[in-house]
């Protein structure tokens, strides 16, 4: 119940603060686990690549000092379905939780960059979302979130989400093979870029 209401007030607020629009609804599949793969420019990119999915909820893995500042902010961000990751520490209950959150039938939203981008120009991809991809058997839908030159109240603000990128595309062979894993991670973020390139 907290979810609905924190949803629709976040949906309320969106269309207030930004010149919103969302392309590629259709890609969504309808059933089953996927990871939402995303660009991150902004604070509010989790919002504004969550919110669109309706039939979806979409639980994000957030570095864990997100959890700590703040323990009002800590519970709302928990209650919408975020969960702690130690960034670089090889966190193996958070990846836990993520392959549950997939093969229960859930959405993963992650950020295949690993940090916001200060330039708006996509960075590397870190091998999260692979390896994720690869434990799990999901695919992947990419989804860009597309700004003006600023960010700010009543920016122009375009997500697009982009057609599933199905598991057998990354061609794993079985293990998390370092090379298997970096071109899987390219492949995603390219996607992504791909559709940043369509403009808002």
């Amino acid at each position: 119940m907290f979810y609905k209401v924190i949803r629709a007030l976040c949906a309320v607020f969106l269309r207030l603060a930004f010149r919103f629009r969302v392309v590629g609804l259709e890609n969504i599949p309808d059933g089953g686990g996927f990871i939402l793969a995303a660009n991150h420019r902004s604070n509010w990119d989790p919002v504004l690549a969550g919110i669109p999915l309706k039939r979806h909820r979409v639980c994000y893995m957030a570095k864990a000092e997100l959890f700590q500042k703040n323990a009002l902010f800590a519970k709302i961000i928990t209650a919408l379905g975020a969960f702690p990751i130690e960034r670089g520490k090889g966190d193996t209950g958070a990846i836990d939780r993520a392959d549950r959150i997939i093969t229960g039938g859930g959405v993963l939203g992650m950020f295949p960059e690993g940090t916001r981008s200060k330039t708006g120009t996509p960075g590397r991809p870190k091998s999260g979302v692979a390896m994720i991809a690869q434990q799990t058997g999901a695919d992947v839908v990419p989804c860009a979130v597309c700004f003006g030159e600023r960010i700010g109240f009543r920016s122009r603000v375009t997500v697009r989400y982009g057609r599933p990128i199905e598991n057998g595309r990354f061609q794993f062979s079985g293990e998390a093979v370092p090379h298997e894993l970096k071109a899987a991670s390219r492949l995603v973020m390219d996607e992504i870029v791909g559709l940043l390139e369509d403009g808002i």
